[in-house]
């Protein structure tokens, strides 16, 4: 018992001393004082443990689990790795994978959907954004970390994920079985002049292809004289820093500030600055936005807001402005560290607080008039149906987008700012 105790010291001492050294830079007398103390206590519950609990507990257990706690007290996004989840981060993801396919975060402490991703399991199943993830395959997700939630998530492509859902909206709890399939997203949902001249991109990620499948849709958009565009970013979760501030700058002029990181150290206080020679500025712009556009679409939304380049029409956004940091630790295990966080060009926080559109506009469909009318079967519907059955395109496919509120509205805008322009 002695020996174990002694280990036991000497390992908190271990602590201690790691500790010590790696706060001794940046920090006054008085706050190191008061850690010191707080790892004398830690020391303390570690040594009781290894001698009076009921079993023998193994140190790595220990440290491990106050690491975990450690970081999940800090964000939702702050995170201590054991050595086999940081060897899964590691792994390159852009091969096929077998998954639902949503973007997740800790929101109030609880698994939280930021959006369904276009066109895959989930979204076909009905999952929306600001969905709380109750339960996955009967497992209770309280306290459970993203990394966790996503192994559950992911899998062989064609198995059954039960999930329980609370849907605050409906205040109710919904069951979902979704099967897993290959997920494969093309960034560039849809690429089209609406009418009169008022083209429309949709995005629905920034990948690493990104930049040049925008290049391309400006580009056919352009032959096809489009003089105003709307860029929806609904329910796009974001992805890479660099794309998203390579999609700003195709849309403002080059020098100006896209977006810019501060922490508390100056290495975390970084600048990215638009580069692009033939930027897109001569034509009325629209960003579409909602509750699902996160992280990648803020910055693209919030810069083009703060220089006036775009009018931002739809919802408020998610609010996922922080940076993370992973820092490898001698034992093949990592953090996951909030450093700094993101700001629009005016200074305007992100992280917690989102973009707050220009024009609000709620979601929804516009229905006929006389609805019941419109439902009636006529005779010719009758052709519409075979029609579908044997693969041919509707005539009013094309007009469909008529029915989306934001997006109508988005046209009504442009067609305003044009008007005006001219006078």
């Amino acid at each position: 018992m002695r020996k174990k105790i002694i280990f036991t010291f000497i390992l908190a001492s271990g602590i201690f001393v790691f500790i010590s050294l790696a706060v001794s830079a940046g920090i006054d007398k008085k706050s190191k004082d008061d850690l010191y103390r707080q790892v004398e206590l830690f020391s303390d519950t570690l040594a009781i443990i290894q001698s009076d609990y009921v079993e023998e507990a193994k140190p790595k257990n220990l440290i491990y689990g106050a690491l975990k706690g450690m970081l999940s007290s800090l964000d939702a996004h702050s995170q201590f790795m054991d050595p086999d989840t940081y060897n899964e981060l590691k792994v390159d993801t852009e091969g096929k994978f077998g998954g639902l396919g949503i973007e997740i975060t800790i929101k109030d402490n609880m698994l939280t959907v930021i959006t369904p991703i276009e066109d895959t399991p989930a979204w076909k199943a009905g999952i929306k954004t600001n969905d709380r993830i109750v339960k996955i395959n009967n497992e209770l997700t309280r306290d459970m970390a993203i990394t966790d939630a996503v192994k559950r998530l992911r899998g062989k492509a064609g198995e059954v994920v039960t999930l329980v859902i609370l849907r605050e909206s409906e205040k109710k709890l919904i069951d979902f079985k979704i099967v897993r399939d290959i997920i494969k997203i093309k960034e560039v949902k849809e690429a089209r002049i609406l009418e009169d001249g008022i083209g429309y991109i949709r995005l629905v990620e920034f990948a690493e292809n990104t930049a040049q499948e925008i290049n391309n849709a400006l580009e056919n958009l352009s032959k096809d004289k489009m003089n105003a565009l709307i860029l929806d970013l609904r329910n796009n979760p974001g992805g890479l820093l660099d794309v998203a501030v390579k999609v700003v700058e195709r849309f403002i002029d080059k020098g100006k500030l896209i977006v810019y990181t501060k922490g508390r150290k100056l290495t975390q206080n970084l600048e990215f600055i638009a580069r692009y020679n033939r930027p897109l500025v001569d034509i009325p712009m629209v960003v579409l936005i909602n509750e699902g556009s996160a992280s990648g679409s803020e910055i693209v939304a919030g810069s083009l807001q703060d220089y006036k380049r775009a009018i931002i029409v739809g919802t408020k956004s998610f609010g996922k402005g922080s940076v993370q940091t992973v820092i490898p630790l001698s034992d093949g295990s990592a953090l996951k560290l909030t450093t700094s966080k993101y700001f629009t060009p005016l200074g305007k926080e992100i992280h917690g607080k989102g973009v707050i559109p220009d024009i609000v506009v709620e979601e929804g469909r516009i229905e006929p008039a006389d609805k019941k009318e419109a439902d009636k079967e006529k005779p010719e519907d009758i052709f519409k149906e075979l029609e579908k059955k044997e693969g041919k395109p509707e005539e009013d496919k094309a007009k469909s987008y008529k029915s989306d509120s934001q997006l109508m509205r988005a046209v009504d805008i442009l067609k305003a700012v044009r008007i005006y322009s001219k006078k």
